[in-house]
C-alpha cells in the first residue's frame, strides 16, 4: 500500500506537526510507502490519501485544497473548523463559498448570518462564537472516511449527517525517554502549557492561583507558551502582582518543554468552550506521570476520574480550580501513577499505528481484498470437499488474514 500523507510538518510550530512527527515513523514500519506531501507540490499517485485537518487556515488551507481535488481519509483533529473555512473562503475573496458553508450548517438563516459577517454588520463569528457554527460539514462532504480521537467528536460527526466509514483512534503518546527536570521549584509548582488565551480559562486560573497562595504561600505558577494576539496577558498579570511566584516562558523548544513539564507538581489544561480537540499537551503530561487538572468538557470529560481532576465550567469554577490544585498537589503521586498507566494502556504509539494501518487498508480497498480472499478459499475448499466455509472464514479472521 502507498499512502499520500498531508500534514503540517516541522519547522512549523503546530501541535499537529508534532503529532505527525511522532506518528510517521511508526506508520512507515507498517506500511510499504508513506509519502509526505509538501505544500505547493504535486501529490503522488497513491492507494489512499490521508489528510490531517485542523482549524488554522495558514497551516491547513493547502490541505483542504488538496482534499477538494481528491477525496481521502481525513483525521479530524478538531470538530469546530469555522476559522479554517472562513480563512479559505472569505479570506481568499470567495464570499459565496462562506455563504454556502453557513447555509449547509443552518439553512437560509446561516446564509443570512454569513452575509451579515461579510458586510461587517455582524461580528466575526469564528472569533466570537465558533462553537455554535462548526462548519465541519463542509469537510465531511468531501471525505471517503474519517478518523477521530474521541467519542465526543464521533457523536458530533454523526450528528452532522455523516454516515460513512469512521474510525475512533486515540491520540498517540510519546514513548518513554529520559527527561531531566528543570531547576524550578514551588510548593507546589503549577504548570500551564500551550497557547494562552481566554478559552484556556487563564483569567480563572489566575484568580484560583491567588486563592491557592493564601493557603500555600510557597506555590508558584509557570505559564509557558505564547499569549494569543488579542489576549492582554501582561495587563492581567499586573493586577495580581505575583512577583517571583510567577514564572513566564514564551517560546519553548521541545527539550525545554519536556524539562519544564517534568519539574511541575501539577499541570493545568482547562478549556471552554471546546473545539472538539484532543490535547497533545495533556497526553504529554500524563505520560510523564503528572497530576492533571482539566475542564469537564469534550474529550477531557472522557479521561478516567482517577487520571485527571475535572473542573465543571460554572459559577463556582474559580473556587473549584483552587481546591482542585491543592488536592492534586496532595495526591500527585497517586494521580501520576494512574495517569502513566492509563497512557501506556490506551495511547500506546504502536497500537495507534496499528489502528491507522487497518483504517487505511480498509479505505484503500481492504474489504474488497477480504472478499476476494474468502472467495478463493471457498473455491479451494469446494474442490477438496469441505462444506463448512463459515468455519474456514472464522479461522481466517482469527489468524488475522482477513479483517472483515
Amino acid at each position: 500500500m502507498k499512502v499520500a500523507y498531508f500534514s503540517p510538518m516541522p519547522p512549523l510550530r503546530s501541535g499537529i506537526a508534532d503529532y505527525s512527527t511522532l506518528l510517521l515513523p511508526a506508520l512507515r514500519e507498517r506500511i510499504e510507502e508513506v509519502v509526505v506531501v509538501q505544500p505547493g507540490k504535486r501529490a503522488p499517485e497513491a492507494d489512499v490519501a490521508l489528510y490531517h485537518v485542523g482549524n488554522d487556515p495558514d497551516a491547513h488551507g493547502w490541505i483542504l485544497d488538496a482534499l477538494r481535488q481528491r477525496p481521502g481519509v481525513v483525521v479530524l483533529h478538531e470538530f469546530v473548523l469555522h476559522h479554517l473555512i472562513s480563512g479559505t473562503t472569505l479570506g481568499r475573496g470567495d464570499a459565496r463559498g462562506y455563504f454556502d458553508a453557513m447555509e449547509r450548517e443552518l439553512g437560509v438563516l446561516g446564509r443570512l448570518l454569513g452575509l451579515g459577517v461579510a458586510n461587517n454588520v455582524l461580528p466575526l463569528l469564528w472569533e466570537t462564537q465558533p462553537e455554535r457554527f462548526p462548519l465541519a460539514g463542509t469537510i465531511l462532504d468531501l471525505v471517503d472516511g474519517v478518523i477521530v480521537h474521541s467519542r465526543y467528536v464521533e457523536e458530533h460527526v454523526r450528528s452532522a449527517g455523516y454516515d460513512g466509514p469512521l474510525w475512533r483512534i486515540p491520540h498517540p503518546a510519546w514513548p518513554d525517554h529520559p527527561v531531566v527536570p528543570a531547576e524550578l521549584r514551588g510548593d507546589p509548582l503549577v504548570g500551564c502549557f500551550g497557547n494562552l488565551n481566554i478559552n484556556k480559562r487563564i483569567p480563572q486560573l489566575l484568580e484560583a492561583f491567588a486563592l491557592l497562595r493564601e493557603r500555600r504561600p510557597g506555590a508558584r505558577l509557570l505559564l509557558a507558551g505564547a499569549a494569543a494576539e488579542r489576549f492582554d496577558l501582561e495587563r492581567r498579570l499586573e493586577r495580581f502582582a505575583f512577583g517571583d511566584a510567577l514564572v513566564r516562558e514564551e517560546y519553548l523548544p521541545e527539550e525545554r518543554m519536556w524539562s519544564l513539564m517534568a519539574a511541575c507538581d501539577v499541570l493545568v489544561n482547562l478549556r471552554s468552550p471546546t473545539m472538539g480537540e484532543t490535547s497533545g499537551a495533556v497526553i504529554r503530561g500524563l505520560s510523564l506521570g503528572k497530576a492533571m487538572l482539566v475542564s469537564d468538557v469534550g474529550w477531557f470529560s472522557e479521561l478516567p476520574d482517577d487520571v485527571a481532576l475535572k473542573v465543571p465550567v460554572d459559577e463556582l469554577e474559580v473556587e473549584t480550580i483552587a481546591a482542585a490544585l491543592e488536592l492534586a498537589a496532595d495526591r500527585a503521586a497517586e494521580l501520576g501513577a494512574a495517569a502513566r498507566a492509563y497512557v501506556h494502556r490506551e495511547h500506546n504509539l504502536g497500537r495507534v499505528a496499528d489502528a491507522y494501518t487497518r483504517a487505511l487498508e480498509e479505505a484503500a480497498g481492504g474489504e474488497a481484498v477480504d472478499d476476494a480472499v474468502l472467495w478463493r478459499v471457498a473455491e479451494a475448499a469446494a474442490e477438496v470437499g469441505i462444506d463448512d466455509v463459515g468455519e474456514l472464514a472464522r479461522g481466517l479472521r482469527e489468524a488475522g488474514l482477513v479483517t472483515g
